[in-house]
């Protein structure tokens, strides 16, 4: 099935990819948005974005009002591209300053309060009101978009991401393979057992477990879910 086939042409719908840091989501929703035609809409890219300004301010990760006050002075947005989205905050173009560890790992602190979340998730349902879109993080199929058509929960072995992340660092990465497999194993701690929205599958989510998959069989896999679901969909429309 190729990007603007028949099976684009009906129902708007909404696919919600959800799963821990390190499984590969970013990769897999840039390629379900080329091929099937629809807007890629990364939400971690919006905590990282959040988080980036909570730093750039001096607030501290677990002052909970602190940064209620900064994201009630915040815009966020997402610009889709070729290759990625582009993320504004306040109007600045942060895409390349979001990706390093220490803003990772700040996005995953601020992530766990109840007000933030809260208002992000309202930022992501407004992005993704009518449809056609690609949504990716932790909690896109469970509370963000819960009647997403498609849902895909993407994981793998802690140790298989970790190093997927360490070769994601470059030549000479700050951090030794053990000591990201650390902090992942630590950041999935976080988001499987906050109080709110914690890390889960969907009961009606298809798992798909990369840990011994190349990329391209693991691409492949989730191509096929939503082209399945495509079809279900279209199906019933025209019953």
């Amino acid at each position: 099935m190729k990007q603007g086939s028949p099976a684009t042409a009906g129902k708007k719908i909404i696919v919600a990819i959800d799963g821990p840091a390190g499984a590969g989501k970013s990769t897999i929703a840039r390629h379900l948005a080329r091929h099937f035609g629809l807007l890629n809409l990364e939400t971690g890219a919006m905590y990282r974005a959040f988080a980036l300004k909570a730093l750039r301010e001096e607030v501290p990760l677990n002052d909970s009002a602190g940064l209620e006050k900064v994201a009630a002075d915040t815009d966020i947005r997402l610009e889709s591209g070729a290759e990625e989205n582009r993320v504004l905050l306040d109007g600045e173009d942060v895409t390349g300053l979001i990706r390093n560890p220490t803003v990772t790992d700040a996005a995953s602190r601020v992530s766990v309060f109840p007000a933030i979340r809260a208002w992000m998730v309202k930022l992501q349902q407004q992005l993704g009101a009518n449809g056609g879109v690609v949504m990716e993080g932790r909690d896109i199929g469970t509370v963000v978009f819960p009647n997403a058509e498609a849902k895909i929960f993407l994981d793998a072995a802690p140790e298989v991401r970790g190093m997927r992340r360490f070769d994601q660092l470059g030549p000479k990465p700050a951090q030794q393979p053990e000591e990201v497999i650390r902090d992942l194993r630590e950041r999935d701690l976080r988001d499987r057992n906050r109080a709110d929205s914690p890390l889960r599958p969907a009961p009606d989510a298809v798992l798909l477990d990369s840990t011994h998959m190349t990329l391209e069989e693991a691409v492949a896999a989730a191509e096929e879910i939503v082209a399945c679901r495509l079809l279900q969909v279209n199906s019933a429309e025209t019953a």
